[in-house]
């Protein structure tokens, strides 16, 4: 019986600050739990040794009967202070620093959302700041608690207990891949569909498969484009042909123009000889008028073909911006001209004004056809009889 409570004291006296230990839990309390650790009295584990991270209530992480490993941070002869804090941090450090060193991708449960940003349980608390959470704005991160995300350590201060993570990391490497891949992969006269990520004044970005390529203002439409936004939007999925690819530099030149029906094509369709047509005046030049007759197609009215009244310039009649009608004179779609004349229709004006009259002067024939000499002048030659 002595031997018994000498080894009993032997192993009480062996137990010091410091040590790591095994025991169950005896009891829960609201603000702490007890653990059996094998001392002449139960250790006490607070509830702010618990956890890296705020605990509401004990039983949100124990019950009684669980097995605990815990660490001696106080002891006394009859008080005994224990922390799992102490020993998941011990075991997450060596662990935590092998992944930032190896810039290692692994998955984390998001345990809270807090002001500014995650918070995780790595054994430490972890913290994903607002901005490297995605590559985007996010306004409400409310959905996130709970949700699991891939992610990286890139900041790691052991003494200050400071872990800083990024799922942002995480996507811009799966990006670059992607980035990389999609150079290696298209070539020049690919017909590819993208989507429209940016305007700018000289043209729109558009994102073909992790990288953006740019259409110039000039070949997003057969006709001529004024700003961007005329053609397209932002997220507008598009058709656009690969002009040229530069994987050093990261640079793609694409066409929108390059992927549809020319309007010369259009135009077999819609303009003809002896057409009679409505088109804008588009520009004035010494020798005639540019009229588009659809958008891309435009057509010469000759000084000549203006007006039958003799004129210095074609301003003396027209004006840039002015809607006219005009008669196709002839279209040759492999040289893409077409002549047109304003005087034409001046022609054909007035030879239907002189057909009508003439039709007007054969219908007045024709009331008096029916009389005859006699019948205009029988009674003059009554008198006589």
């Amino acid at each position: 019986m002595v031997e018994e409570v000498n080894n009993e004291m032997a192993s009480f006296d062996a137990l010091k600050v410091g040590d790591v230990v095994s025991g169950k839990v005896t009891k829960v309390e609201e603000k702490h739990a007890l653990i059996d650790v094998g001392y002449k009295v139960d250790g006490i584990l607070p509830i702010s040794e618990l956890s890296s991270l705020h605990v509401e209530k004990v039983t949100d992480l124990l019950h009684e009967g669980d097995e605990v490993t815990v660490k001696v941070t106080k002891l006394e002869d009859d008080e005994l202070v224990l922390s799992k804090r102490e020993v998941d941090a011990d075991n997450a450090w060596g662990d935590l620093e092998q992944k930032y060193q190896d810039k290692t991708t692994f998955s984390v449960e998001i345990a809270d959302v807090v002001k500014g940003g995650l918070v995780v349980d790595l054994g430490v608390r972890g913290f994903i700041p607002a901005s490297l959470v995605e590559r985007h704005f996010v306004e409400d991160f409310s959905d996130y608690k709970g949700k699991p995300l891939d992610v990286k350590i890139v900041e790691l201060d052991r003494e200050k207990r400071k872990v800083i993570l990024s799922h942002r990391a995480v996507l811009d490497e799966e990006a670059d891949k992607k980035k990389e891949e999609t150079l290696a992969s298209i070539k020049e006269g690919d017909v590819i569909e993208g989507t429209v990520q940016r305007l700018t004044d000289f043209g729109a970005f558009v994102d073909i498969g992790g990288v953006d390529g740019l259409v110039h203002i000039s070949q997003l439409a057969h006709h001529r484009v004024e700003t961007p936004s005329e053609v397209v939007s932002e997220g507008d999925k598009v058709k656009v042909k690969v002009l040229s690819v530069d994987p050093e530099n990261e640079r793609i030149s694409l066409s929108i123009k390059a992927t549809q029906p020319g309007p010369w094509e259009t135009a077999k369709d819609k303009i003809h000889t002896g057409d009679v047509l409505e088109g804008k005046v588009k520009r004035l030049v010494p020798f005639g008028a540019f009229v588009e007759l659809i958008p891309g197609v435009e057509g010469l009215v000759h000084i000549s073909e203006i007006s039958h009244t003799h004129i210095g310039t074609p301003d003396e009649v027209l004006s840039e911006g002015e809607t006219i009608k005009v008669k196709v004179l002839d279209v040759n779609f492999a040289d893409q001209r077409v002549s047109l004349s304003i005087k034409a229709l001046e022609n054909e004006a007035v030879a239907e004004h002189h057909e009508t009259r003439q039709e007007g002067s054969k219908d007045i024939e024709e009331s008096t056809s029916g009389f005859s000499l006699g019948d205009m002048i029988g009674d003059q030659l009554k008198k006589y009889k």
